[in-house]
């Protein structure tokens, strides 16, 4: 009895996490996904920066920092995010946040400009062999900045996105509804293995919206990925609702 007890006492049960463990726990995943997601960015410009388009450089990645921006200034008058009047410029302070905080905060601005100056003939050989081999690899430096650039204003029109998918859901839970209650009073079969599955694909389908338009090396519409995935989340919204057991 005495052995059980302290086997007991030696294995405790695992204790399940709060509230703020948990939501620690989503923003922690968030943020690693977002990582993964800005360094895929980063190498596939630098990919196609050499083997693809190299005869465009660094201009590939500012000429797709422009075309994002025009798509928000042509097709996104209004925002119903309260509190965003123009959402040009609500993106725009997103890349520019990122610049402030990640380049010039940090000080790589300035370890930029002092590499990019041509070697000093009295500063030494380090200081002249950094510099020379900056010239290699500067438009891949100045590309990453950029790509994180795009990055983050991405990030802002996926903000401004959010309640797109808040209103397909809307919609899609009464459709689901309704579909249920005709199924429950028409004694329609019941499917739990259909509720799992369409349950378990509801965050996926608004978190790959995220991966695959922050991913993408190319410029491309918002709309060309958002609409699709918020399609998609709300299908099974609707399965999950119209399939959610007939009897409570």
């Amino acid at each position: 009895m005495a052995t059980r007890e302290a086997q007991v006492n030696r294995h405790p049960a695992a204790r399940k996490p709060g509230w703020a463990g948990s939501v620690l726990g989503v923003i922690g995943q968030l943020l690693l996904w977002l990582l993964v997601a800005l360094l895929f960015s980063i190498v596939a410009e630098w990919v196609g920066q050499t083997w693809v388009w190299p005869d465009r450089g660094v201009e590939h990645s500012r000429a797709m920092l422009e075309r994002e921006a025009a798509y928000i200034n042509q097709d996104f008058r209004r925002s119903a995010i309260p509190g965003v009047g123009e959402p040009a410029a609500y993106v725009r302070a997103f890349a520019d946040l990122a610049y402030k905080g990640l380049v010039v905060a940090t000080g790589i601005e300035w370890l930029l400009e002092w590499l990019g100056r041509p070697p000093d003939p009295n500063g030494g050989r380090f200081q002249a062999k950094l510099r020379s081999g900056y010239g290699a690899a500067e438009p891949y430096v100045l590309s990453a900045i950029t790509i994180t650039q795009v990055f983050a204003l991405r990030v802002g029109v996926l903000t401004l996105a959010m309640p797109v998918f808040v209103l397909f859901s809307l919609v899609a839970v009464v459709d689901g509804l309704v579909q249920r209650e005709l199924r429950r009073w028409g004694g329609g079969r019941e499917s739990s293995f259909v509720y799992h599955h369409a349950k378990r694909l509801m965050a996926p389908s608004i978190a790959m919206a995220w991966v695959v338009y922050l991913a993408m090396p190319v410029p491309m519409h918002p709309n060309w990925v958002i609409l699709p995935f918020a399609v998609l989340n709300a299908v099974t919204v609707a399965i999950t609702a119209s399939r959610f057991k007939k009897h409570l």
